[in-house]
């Protein structure tokens, strides 16, 4: 399932790089993309959203909202 985390607090491209390598640990997810400059998360997950955005918490960026990705550009 293809979702969009919004997060607060994602400045860099360091930022958006250490969501995305904690997100690709996770047994389940299968692609992440982090556009720091959006404050979101594409990822492709089997996973449910609490396990998502615990794991994003986890690296430092509060979690706003999960969404299902609609279309091309969610």
């Amino acid at each position: 399932m293809k979702k969009v985390i919004e997060v607060e607090g994602m400045c860099c491209k360091r930022c958006a790089e250490r969501a995305e390598k904690k997100l690709l640990l996770l047994d389940g997810v299968s692609g992440a993309k982090a556009k720091f400059k959006k404050g979101i998360i594409f990822v492709e997950s089997t996973l449910d959203d609490n396990s998502l955005a615990k794991c994003v918490e986890e690296s430092g960026f509060p979690v706003k909202e999960i969404r299902l990705r609609k279309g091309i550009f969610g």
